[in-house]
C-alpha cells in the first residue's frame, strides 16, 4: 500500500498546486468539449458558464485541500485530486450542457482501476465489480422506466459517469452515491418547482448529483493505509 511521504500541510500544498493546475485547461475543456458533441451550444450564454465555472472549481477546491489534509503528502490524495478535478469539470459541464463526453468519462473509468490496482480507495475485485454494476444498474432502471412511460429518464453519459464513480470507490459505494443523489436531486427539483424554474415533467440533469455523491462517499471511505 501507499504509504506517507509527509504531513497534511504538505499535503494541502499539493493539492493546491493541482488545483492551480487545472485551472485553465478546465474553463477551456468545459466550453470546447460540449461543442464537439453540439455545434449549437457555441450559442449559450458565457455569463452563466462563468457562473457555473466558479461553483464548481471553488467546490473542487474545498475538497482538494480536504483531500490533501486527508490522506497527506501521498499518492492517494494526487489521485483523489486528480479525481475531485475530473469530477467537478463533469459536473459542470453537465449541470450547464446535459452532456457527459465519454473523452473524460472513459479515462476516468480506466484511471480508477488502475489507482485502485494497489487497494488506494478500494480492493481491485470490488473495482471491477463497482464499475460493472454501476453502469449496469442505471442501464437497467432507465430501461424499466421507458418501458413504462416510453421515454428515456437518464442519458447513457450518467451509467459511464456511474460507472467511473464505481471503478474510483468500489462496488460497496454505489448505493450511498445512488441515495445520496437521489435524494440531492430530489431537493433540487422540489426548490426548483417552488421557486417556479422548473415545470412539471421538466427532467433535471442528473450527473452533478452523482459526482456530489461521490463526493460525500469519497470522505466517507476507510483509509486503507
Amino acid at each position: 500500500m501507499w504509504t506517507s511521504w509527509g504531513n497534511a500541510w504538505a499535503g494541502m500544498g499539493v493539492a493546491l498546486v493541482l488545483a492551480v493546475c487545472f485551472y485553465w485547461p478546465a474553463r477551456r475543456l468545459s466550453w470546447s468539449l460540449p461543442i464537439e458533441l453540439e455545434s449549437g451550444l457555441s450559442t449559450r450564454s458565457r455569463r452563466l458558464h462563468r457562473q457555473w465555472g466558479w461553483v464548481c472549481q471553488a467546490l473542487a477546491l474545498g475538497l482538494m485541500l480536504w483531500a490533501g489534509w486527508r490522506w497527506q503528502l501521498t499518492p492517494a490524495a494526487v489521485a483523489a485530486c486528480v479525481w475531485i478535478a475530473v469530477t467537478a469539470l463533469l459536473a459542470w459541464i453537465d449541470a450547464e450542457t446535459g452532456y457527459l463526453p465519454d473523452r473524460l468519462t472513459l479515462p476516468l473509468l480506466w484511471l480508477g482501476l488502475l489507482v485502485n490496482l494497489d487497494h488506494t480507495f478500494t480492493t481491485l475485485p470490488l473495482a471491477v465489480l463497482g464499475a460493472a454494476l454501476g453502469y449496469g444498474l442505471l442501464w437497467l432502471l432507465n430501461h424499466g422506466f421507458l418501458l413504462l412511460t416510453g421515454r428515456a429518464g437518464m442519458g447513457y453519459g450518467d451509467f459511464k459517469l456511474l460507472a467511473a464513480l464505481g471503478a474510483w470507490l468500489g462496488a460497496s459505494a454505489l448505493p450511498g452515491i445512488l441515495l445520496s443523489a437521489s435524494v440531492l436531486g430530489l431537493l433540487a427539483v422540489l426548490i426548483l418547482r417552488l421557486g417556479g424554474r422548473l415545470a412539471a415533467g421538466q427532467a433535471i440533469h442528473f450527473g452533478p448529483y452523482l459526482v456530489l455523491g461521490g463526493w460525500i462517499m469519497l470522505f466517507s471511505l476507510p483509509r486503507l493505509f
